[in-house]
């Protein structure tokens, strides 16, 4: 007889949830899902590692467990703390919480320019929406924010220090995903920075998922910037018979043209499965895809605004066969008088 599944208890902002021992709080509270899940800059449940370097997912343990019912003393970083049978979490629920959230955006925001109506990220920052939730109306930093260049890392990717947050997120998918790292921190402090050994590109198959998990925008697509605003563009799921990925990818359109390509995100912004750089830069017609349906977007995100659900929309001008007379009749008479 087969032995039944252990399963812990706990309880996030009055909600129970069952989950299987060794769960972190944070993935506890995305089995929940809503509002309840703490938000996450450096956690990435597909990077083994991450996590713990952010403090944005902060919680209270009011309840250390039915065991031991004594709460834990300081505030725990959710992606990295384990659940214990009968637990208790306050997230949203808790004052001390929400403050001390605060203090970890503006903490953020030291150093991170005010750039977003120029930056490619605007509108999948989760910065942004950290800021607009939990920032403060104005800075109380009386010193120069550090300031880099640009540099292009790659033939593909710019690196764009003056936003990193140091979330690590890049590094690990070099370590993961690739069989040579070449960039990673050097530096300490104030000092610390993403960079490259001597300046050396970037260069490996997967290497293009780094623009992908950057939570802000430090690390972006060359072929992209500039472009479009991306709440101008259509996400369009599809796929490839791709000899080295998945080849699931999301289109991003303009009219008729893919402007980039992307890995596909779930609800909590991860990449489902990571993607090759061949699919990323490489494949930007409709011909080298077969289109499946729409990508879900959040509705209160504000890509929402300029997003459809069905294929074949009907036109947004109908066809009108008196006025294209109208209009041959005007060009035939143009015509005559050159």
């Amino acid at each position: 007889m087969a032995e039944e599944e252990v399963k812990f208890k706990v309880t996030i902002d009055g909600i129970p949830v069952e989950v299987a021992p060794g769960t972190t709080i944070l993935n506890a509270a995305r089995q929940i899902g809503g509002d309840i899940v703490p938000p996450a800059m450096c956690y990435y449940s597909k990077l083994e590692g991450s996590g713990g370097k952010c403090r944005t997912c902060l919680v209270k343990v009011a309840k250390g467990s039915e065991k031991d019912p004594r709460p834990m003393p300081k505030l725990v970083a959710s992606c990295r703390t384990t659940v214990m049978d009968g637990m208790e979490v306050h997230n949203i629920t808790s004052p001390e919480v929400i403050e001390a959230r605060r203090g970890v955006v503006e903490f953020l925001l030291i150093n991170h320019p005010l750039d977003c109506p120029v930056c490619d990220q605007a509108g999948e920052c989760k910065l942004q929406d950290l800021s607009y939730e939990h920032g403060l109306e104005q800075t109380r930093f009386e010193f120069s924010k550090r300031t880099f260049e640009r540099i292009d890392i790659g033939g593909k990717i710019q690196l764009h220090m003056n936003r990193c947050i140091l979330c690590y997120r890049c590094v690990y998918v070099a370590n993961q995903l690739t069989d040579n790292r070449e960039h990673g921190i050097i530096g300490r402090g104030i000092h610390s920075e993403i960079s490259t050994y001597i300046e050396k590109a970037l260069d490996s198959d997967f290497i293009g998922n780094v623009i992908d998990v950057c939570p802000v925008g430090a690390l972006t697509d060359r072929t992209f910037r500039f472009k479009n605003r991306v709440w101008f563009t259509k996400p369009v799921n599809a796929h490839r018979d791709c000899p080295t990925c998945s080849g699931k990818v999301t289109l991003w359109y303009k009219g008729e043209d893919v402007l980039r390509v992307t890995g596909r995100k779930d609800e909590f912004g991860e990449v489902e499965e990571f993607i090759c750089d061949t699919c990323r830069f490489e494949t930007k017609s409709t011909a080298d895809w077969i289109l499946e349906e729409p990508a879900p977007i959040d509705h209160e995100s504000v890509i929402a605004a300029n997003h459809y659900y069905e294929f074949n929309l009907p036109p947004v001008i109908q066809e009108n066969k008196k006025l294209q007379l109208a209009n041959e009749e005007q060009l035939a008479r143009t015509e005559r008088l050159k």
